[in-house]
């Protein structure tokens, strides 16, 4: 018998939507459930996705559905939350994502859910490990994008001002997925060529790079998105999608997600963006890479914020 390979996603609104649709484009799902508060939305969108299939490479069952969905899923993606205002930060819709995540745990723990849960909804960090400490799981089983859209950024931003094929380049962020997120500049390479010597070997052009100011704009493209067109949906639903590809064909990628942290990096009690082996059991492990004093610094305080939002919210009852 051929293993039904099922995402459940919780939250059919911009991201929850184009997750989905992702999952469609790439035919990384056979059967996509998406479950909302408002079930006439979830109805539609599903639908509409479903209208789509028509035109991709691979036959997906597209539906709205229930919580009793989860018992057989693979896996889960939270997604639900109001998009950010403009002007706001991630962190400033703790209230009203704590606020919907208490309503969701007490489904979550009778749904008998036994695959693996990616959060997306913001703040991302906080969010995920509120949920994860509620219901006990793992925290290889239960992790949030983290750093991700900040990883995909630099490379964005990188590639437009040094010329090489995004593809090429080797860097991530680490820390909250917010404002305090540090890119580690330190290792970044060009398929092993490090930055830092092209900018020795470039001084006219690479060597004129202001990373400060780059690592800037990566911090601030969310907000940009949001300002403009109201929400962020299209690099995150890569993102997940990303991940998800890499749980079924246990493909043991690299890559910067924010899990539970006990010890590594000489932090614990936080959930934060680090480097991560994912496969099929979710994290698989996590890489400690050795940053600079500088780099170091900045990541331990990203730390301390998210630790911080952390324990007001462990003060909530659900």
């Amino acid at each position: 018998m051929f293993k039904t390979r099922k995402v459940v996603i919780i939250g059919a609104g911009h991201v929850g939507s184009h997750v989905a649709l992702a999952l469609v484009q790439s035919g990384e799902a056979d059967d996509i459930v998406l479950i909302d508060i408002d079930e006439k939305k979830a109805f539609a969108q599903a639908l509409d996705i479903d209208d789509a299939v028509s035109g991709a490479a691979k036959d997906v069952r597209v539906r709205a559905g229930d919580y009793s969905e989860l018992k057989d899923a693979d896996i889960l993606v939270l997604a639900f939350g109001r998009s950010r205002k403009p002007g706001e930060t991630r962190l400033d819709m703790f209230d009203d994502s704590i606020r919907m995540a208490s309503t969701i745990i007490p489904k979550l723990k009778t749904s008998d859910f036994k695959g693996i849960m990616i959060s997306i909804s913001n703040p991302a960090d906080i969010i995920c490990e509120y949920i994860r400490r509620n219901l006990n799981w793992s925290r290889n089983r239960a992790f949030c994008t983290g750093t991700s859209l900040e990883t995909f950024r630099l490379q964005r931003v990188l590639a437009r001002e040094t010329g090489y094929n995004r593809r090429s380049i080797q860097g991530f962020c680490m820390g909250e997925h917010g404002d305090s997120n540090v890119a580690i500049y330190s290792l970044v390479s060009f398929n092993g060529k490090s930055l830092f010597e092209l900018m020795l070997e470039k001084p006219d052009t690479i060597g004129k790079l202001d990373l400060a100011a780059l690592h800037d704009e990566v911090r601030k493209a969310g907000g940009v998105e949001v300002d403009g067109k109201g929400c962020t949906e299209f690099g995150i639903a890569n993102v997940a999608n990303k991940l998800i590809t890499a749980i079924f064909h246990d493909q043991k990628i690299v890559w910067p997600i924010s899990v539970a942290l006990e010890g590594e990096y000489g932090q614990e009690d936080v959930a934060v963006g680090v480097p991560c082996v994912i496969g099929k059991n979710g994290v698989e492990e996590i890489l400690e890479v050795v940053l600079s004093l500088e780099e170091k610094e900045a990541f331990d305080k990203s730390c301390d914020i998210v630790r911080g939002y952390l324990d007001r919210a462990s003060s909530l009852e659900v």
